[in-house]
């Protein structure tokens, strides 16, 4: 089966689905999309189902070969995008013709991009997922990252339809995210919150961190006011999408897709998922903040996060 062939792979190109699911028993972790709002949005613009498979570009750098008609969507960090040498805007999907190239160049602003085709990639899944973990070595094609030669075969519809009756899409640019460089993460407390004193929990949420140099899909570890806590390990125990530890060093560490499915460190609480998918879109030396927030409130902002894209009207391209 036809598709794309990658003649550069970037600094880290990934295939992803929403990830991983049913299978922390086994100790696989989720794996899927870092930013799930922006891999969401390119499946919707190609009007695929919104699990449809997708490639997650980190920093830039992919380079593809298209082998076959078909229409395709980028979103997410602003990567300079370019079709045989001429500049395509994002948030929107096009056409590619065989032997077009399709090139990423590199991001100043945000880390993460998504690249999904009409139709979908046609992957085997593992586990139930073709979510790519490369340190469990699962998913995507022989469990590893995108590398130069590798074929990425699409489920192309172009082939049943006349030019004419194919519908293309962009997302309203007020609809669009927005990637910053300072990032509020609404946190619930949980976990072994109570074994944090007040005034340390009240100095957490009043201090600013910034992102280390140790930030990957497993998780972001910052720097700043160290947190202490009364107790310096637990019993291991399963760990959540979000879950912020406290190691002996008192730095926290954001947890995110790629994390371990089980760990002793003591943790003060949960950042909500849509604010996890904002740290995602942050590098070294960007500042983070930590909000509190009650169980019901992030209950509500989740039903409407997911209502609003819902309601959401893409515009029809020309």
């Amino acid at each position: 089966m036809l598709g794309f062939v990658v003649k550069n792979a970037g600094v880290l190109s990934l295939i992803q689905d929403a990830g991983r699911y049913g299978a922390f028993n086994l100790g696989l972790t989720n794996g899927g999309p870092a930013d799930a709002l922006a891999f969401s949005w390119a499946n919707k613009l190609c009007g695929n189902e919104l699990n449809s498979i997708a490639i997650e570009i980190s920093l830039g750098g992919l380079t593809l070969i298209a082998q076959i008609d078909c229409v395709i969507a980028v979103t997410g960090a602003p990567m300079p995008l370019t079709i045989n040498g001429h500049k395509i805007p994002l948030w929107r999907s096009f056409m590619v013709q065989a032997g077009d190239e399709i090139h990423f160049g590199f991001t100043s602003t945000g880390v993460r991009s998504y690249l999904a085709v009409q139709g979908g990639f046609d992957i085997t899944p593992t586990f139930g997922s073709t979510a790519t973990v490369c340190r469990e070595s699962i998913g995507g094609i022989n469990g590893n990252k995108l590398t130069e030669n590798d074929i990425l075969p699409c489920k192309s519809v172009l082939q049943h339809k006349l030019k004419q009756d194919i519908k293309l899409w962009l997302l309203p640019e007020a609809e669009q995210p927005v990637y910053s460089a300072e990032v509020v993460l609404h946190t619930i407390l949980s976990y072994q919150h109570q074994q944090f004193s007040t005034v340390e929990k009240r100095l957490f949420f009043n201090s600013e961190y910034q992102v280390s140099k140790l930030w990957d899909r497993m998780g972001y570890r910052l720097d700043g006011r160290a947190v202490n806590t009364d107790i310096d390990g637990i019993l291991s125990e399963g760990i959540c999408y979000g879950a912020v530890q406290i190691p002996a060093d008192g730095q926290p560490i954001v947890l995110l897709n790629d994390r371990q499915t089980i760990g002793g460190y003591p943790k003060i609480g949960a950042v909500i998922s849509q604010d996890c998918a904002r740290l995602a879109q942050c590098r070294e030396g960007d500042k983070v903040r930590f909000e509190p927030i009650s169980l019901s409130k992030a209950d509500n902002l989740f039903h409407l996060h997911i209502n609003r894209f819902r309601r959401v009207k893409l515009i029809e391209c020309s």
